[in-house]
């Protein structure tokens, strides 16, 4: 996660937290208010302040400083520098743990998968990941094609679902979260109803596959992109995209459950 000490200048002004995401993230938890949960690779810290908002004490854990450096100061919401694989919090000292679109950047998913066991007592590991092979190839896709590819070299869900179980002992569910078009927290596909976002360099610094990409090639998909929205042919290939309200892109929630 060390790479947002370079891309992630900007990260608060276009990656604000979705309500949605919020309210699923406390169904699944379906914890009592004051209780502790861990926000692992917390970035700049806004679902966990929309969390301690909703009654929870967050210990948020972020390995960059400038992620860190963006957070809100909350009074329900202790930081702490750290990664995944070696999480700086006692032994069964959270009811629940939480990360959000971030563990496609850990180094070693198996650690972070025992270091979260390790932390929490009898409460829900909750993850928001994707995987892009249960996704239909959207307009996204044909102008930044490195976008498919990149999200290839990710664990299959069910690899992913397999790692979380062998490494908790808990039994493991996933459902799908379908993207709305008006998400706030605009990370990849979240744009799928608005292309003109992308166009913006903020937004595009926001999402780790853009900046992280060969810029020669974003700039190809960013030309082609412009021109097909100004000349209209983007409405007249994909136009059809704008009567849909939410989409499948491939993302989920996965989540612990202990058996009774």
């Amino acid at each position: 996660m060390s790479i947002y000490n370079s891309i992630g200048k900007q990260y608060s002004q276009t990656r604000v937290p979705d309500i949605r995401i919020v309210n699923a993230i406390i169904n699944l938890l379906n914890l009592p208010k004051g209780s502790v949960i861990a926000d692992i690779g917390a970035g700049t810290g806004g679902y966990s302040v929309a969390l301690a908002n909703q009654g929870l004490f967050v210990y948020a854990v972020e390995p960059s400083i400038v992620m860190r450096q963006q957070a809100v100061v909350h009074p329900q919401v202790e930081w702490f520098t750290g990664y995944a694989e070696n999480l700086a919090l006692p032994d069964k000292s959270v009811d629940g743990v939480i990360s959000i679109l971030a563990i496609h950047h850990f180094s070693h998913l198996e650690k972070s998968f025992q270091e979260m066991q390790r932390i929490i007592r009898d409460g829900t590991i909750v993850l928001l990941t994707f995987d892009i092979r249960l996704a239909q190839r959207i307009w996204l896709y044909d102008y930044f094609p490195f976008l498919w590819e990149d999200a290839l070299r990710f664990l299959p869900l069910d690899e992913q679902i397999n790692l979380l179980q062998e490494n908790t002992k808990r039994r493991v569910e996933a459902i799908p979260f379908l993207l709305p078009h008006d998400l706030s927290d605009l990370f990849a596909a979240a744009a799928w109803r608005r292309p003109e976002l992308y166009l913006k360099a903020e937004v595009r610094a926001g999402i780790s596959s853009f900046a992280l990409a060969n810029q020669d090639l974003v700039e190809k998909g960013l030309e082609l992109l412009t021109a097909d929205l100004n000349n209209g042919e983007w409405i007249r290939k994909y136009g059809e995209i704008h009567h849909l309200q939410e989409i499948d892109i491939g993302y989920r929630f996965i989540y612990t459950t202990l058996d009774k």
